[in-house]
């Protein structure tokens, strides 16, 4: 094999990589490396069902602490 025959090789072999490195960094780049961890939390996380009493409980509580917070009329809001 000749000289000008590895030199096209080579520049052949480089536009190769050329053309797929934008693809390469998707899957092995920090995006996707920030997407992977970010699929390994999400995993992690476990869906809490309650049961209707202590929802209604609940509801009843933020209800109270709501109608025990103090209020603005509308005469004070222009003053």
């Amino acid at each position: 094999m000749s000289w000008p025959w590895l030199v096209l090789l080579v520049l052949a072999a480089a536009l190769v990589v050329a053309v797929e490195l934008p693809r390469l960094g998707r899957r092995f780049g920090a995006d996707a490396r920030r997407q992977r961890e970010r699929r390994k939390r999400k995993a992690q996380f476990q869906v809490i069902t309650t049961e209707d009493e202590e929802s209604d409980e609940f509801i009843r509580s933020v209800q109270a602490d709501l109608d025990s917070l103090p209020t603005i009329e509308e005469r004070d809001r222009r003053t």
